[in-house]
């Protein structure tokens, strides 16, 4: 009798349940679209009355213009370390531009966590799939992830407090022991065709292998600028504490051939930063300059290389010329932009106002942990405006090799820290200029018959023409500033004789 009572009981359920899934059926075909949806949300608050577990999503995206979430991307790498041990829905895949194999949670699956004897679930969820979408929802709406954390409503007050500050520090530390960093350059696409949504800058692997202990300086001048990057690198409290943005300037000035790249190189190296290299004459206008800087994440080096060549910055501050001469001026530039840019609209419109807000102003305020560095050749062509202390905070001038940037540079190349042949190229060092880059070609084995004696013989030589060069250069410059001595001489000595006696 019981064996029956439980099949009829069955039966029972099994009736409701078809009903109810006729009914729902019924519905949702025919029911409209916004009553469902209130009867769905309806059906959730009733739920939620019952249920006593709460659960926070973060979403991969945000923001109208759908920047990647920094709390997802920590998650994420929180996430990774464990997930292989207890989640049982997981995907393969290997970070972008290196060989490291990752196991990460798939799409619907979970893993488990346990902080301070609570048990927390983690799943990864999406919503708009286009697999589900239909028609032009398929177009407009791409698929987007997010995770789910799961807690008893007991741990709401340890959730909110403890474990997701540790989550999100843990996660962060776990990217930025393993992230994999970037040169960046903008400027390498036609945007009238770029996607709305895809980034303005471009981005390859950054592997320079140069360090300050390959830099070609002396050595107290590069303690001093390695102490200033990482006080700087430190310093986030202070920044705030006295109310300025957490980035700081550096210029780089010297003759071609000293190092200005390899400084740059060695300085993110140092600090493990980004790079990004921006052109300026790629940048449209001012606008786009902001948006540039919008993108630029912290931890990085924002270069500009030869500053003076960029853009004319300082026009708007010389000094104003007769007016004969500005109409030549004009003349002349509208032929040459003629002859050389057909498309005026190409030219780039940023502007020193526009540059100085890139700089310090308002905007670049929108991150942290910036360093900008300036190069240039010539740094006495720049307006003071753009290099004064506050923007340009430090003045590195990297100039010709000495003989301690050589002893570098032979350790380096030779790896020759004393001989007999030093005490004449220091000598010579003395009595001539030459830049690393040069110093550098000559200590450079050219076959590998070359030993370290045949190499310092080639500096000898090389720095024994470079001084007969600057000796004629010099006799030529002397002879040039004669010679209107000389005519006017000439010239007076004829006057004097076709004057009437």
């Amino acid at each position: 009798m019981a064996a029956i009572t439980m099949a009829e009981m069955w039966t029972t359920v099994g009736s409701s349940i078809a009903s109810f899934m006729f009914v729902w059926t019924i519905i949702r075909q025919y029911c409209p679209h916004e009553v469902r949806l209130y009867l769905e949300k309806s059906m959730q608050r009733l739920m939620s009355f019952f249920n006593p577990y709460i659960h926070v999503n973060i979403h991969e995206f945000t923001g109208t213009r759908l920047n990647r979430s920094e709390a997802y991307g920590a998650v994420e790498a929180y996430l990774s370390t464990n997930s292989s041990k207890s989640a049982k829905r997981l995907k393969l895949e290997m970070e972008k531009d290196s060989k490291k194999i990752v196991l990460t949670i798939d799409e619907y699956g979970k893993v488990t966590d346990e902080f301070q004897a609570a048990e927390i679930s983690w799943a990864l969820r999406a919503t708009g799939s286009p697999q589900q979408s239909m028609g032009y929802r398929q177009n407009s709406e791409q698929e987007r992830r997010y995770y789910q954390l799961t807690f008893h409503k007991r741990y709401r007050e340890m959730i909110a407090e403890s474990y997701l500050e540790h989550v999100i520090k843990k996660g962060k530390e776990i990217r930025v022991k393993n992230r994999q960093r970037k040169l960046y350059t903008n400027g390498v696409t036609d945007r009238f065709w770029v996607y709305p949504k895809q980034s303005m800058w471009a981005d390859v692997q950054f592997e320079h292998p140069a360090t300050f202990d390959s830099v070609a300086m002396e050595p107290e001048k590069k303690q001093e600028i390695i102490e200033d990057l990482l006080n700087f690198s430190q310093s986030k409290d202070f920044y705030a504490r006295i109310g300025k943005a957490w980035k700081r300037g550096y210029l780089l000035y010297g003759p071609p051939g000293t190092g200005k790249s390899t400084m740059i190189a060695a300085m993110a190296n140092l600090l493990n930063y980004d790079v990004y290299d921006l052109e300026l004459t790629a940048v449209k206008d001012n606008t786009e300059l902001k948006k540039l800087l919008i993108e630029i994440t912290g931890k990085s080096i924002i270069v500009i290389e030869d500053i003076d060549c960029s853009l004319d910055l300082t026009g708007q501050r010389k000094k104003k010329k007769t007016e004969k001469e500005t109409d030549d001026k004009n003349e002349q530039e509208k032929k040459e932009t003629k002859s050389k840019v057909p498309n005026e609209e190409s030219l780039s419109k940023v502007t020193l106002s526009g540059l100085l807000n890139f700089i310090d102003g308002l905007w670049s305020a929108c991150g942290g942990e910036r360093i900008i560095v300036f190069t240039t050749n010539y740094v006495e062509k720049l307006d003071p405006a753009l290099i004064r202390r506050g923007r340009m905070d430090k003045h590195i001038e990297l100039s010709y090799c000495t003989f301690e940037g050589f002893k570098v540079l032979a350790k380096n190349y030779l790896l020759v820290e004393a001989h007999p042949s030093f005490e004449t190229i220091e000598r010579l060092m003395e009595e001539t200029k030459i830049t690393p880059a040069d110093v550098a070609e000559a200590l450079m084995p050219k076959s590998r018959s070359e030993d370290a004696e045949k190499c310092l013989s080639n500096l000898i030589q090389a720095l024994e023409e470079a001084k007969k060069e600057a000796a004629m250069k010099k006799a030529e410059e002397e002879s040039r500033e004669k010679e209107p001595a000389k005519d006017d001489s000439l010239l007076q000595d004829k006057k004097d004789t076709e004057e009437p006696q």
